[in-house]
């Protein structure tokens, strides 16, 4: 399975290629898309999660949205399977 693309993105709404649900903050990984409720988690990537992660050999990169998309996009383009967590309003 592959990564979904992310189609667009302006304040306030996001659009992921393969979902015709319009969302303003979204989780997205190989294979799928769902909406993110910020208040699940806070928009903060706590020290914890970053180590765990990398401690697991997955890479982290925490971007402001914009150049977050544009990466998460580039790796997308070439085949890399990643996984976001987007907030459409930071």
């Amino acid at each position: 399975m592959s990564s979904p693309e992310i189609a667009s993105l302006s304040w306030g709404q996001m659009k992921v290629k393969g979902s015709a649900i319009t969302y303003k903050d979204c989780k997205v990984w190989p294979g799928g898309s769902r909406a993110w409720d910020w208040r699940e988690t806070g928009t903060e990537v706590p020290p914890s999660t970053v180590e765990y992660l990398e401690k697991q050999g997955i890479g982290v990169r925490v971007l402001q949205t914009e150049k977050a998309v544009k990466e998460y996009n580039a790796l997308v383009a070439q085949g890399v399977k990643v996984g976001g967590i987007f907030h459409s309003t930071c």
